[in-house]
């Protein structure tokens, strides 16, 4: 369980704090929505929310098979619709570092991820694309 504690500051900003280790993020609206874009917009944290839960779900599953992830990137493409206003797709595309997994191994990666927490947790009709790029 964990307790975030968020106050409104005004001008369409958020700070919220990690009651456990008193962490703090701001969020902002986006330029597209009233706001300066001064900081992470709540959505683009759910979408960076979706790409470090992967992450850590991969980390987690590497671990266990003595799988060297580190030095893995992503990037995260957020989509927005209209009416209602919502994210409609994620696009993520890993890249790993220059590693030859084999199938077993890049086949443990990616069900990890598509299977982490927040995946399972987003509405089903917001798309997930997801792309996984291994050194071959």
């Amino acid at each position: 369980m964990a307790t975030i504690e968020t106050i409104y500051q005004g001008e369409l900003r958020t700070q919220a704090m990690h009651v456990y280790s008193g962490n703090t993020i701001i969020t902002d609206a986006p330029l597209d929505n009233q706001g300066k874009a001064e900081a992470f917009s709540p959505t683009d944290l759910m979408s960076a929310s979706l790409g470090s839960c992967m992450f850590t779900i991969m980390g987690i599953a590497a671990r266990e098979h003595g799988i060297n992830i580190d030095g893995s990137t992503c990037s995260i493409t957020k989509i927005m619709a209209a009416d209602p206003r919502r994210v409609c797709e994620i696009q993520i595309t890993f890249n790993f570092p220059e590693i030859i997994y084999n199938e077993k191994q890049r086949a443990i990666l990616e069900r990890s991820a598509r299977n982490c927490p927040v995946a399972k947790s987003l509405h089903p009709d917001l798309i997930q694309n997801i792309v996984f790029n291994f050194k071959d």
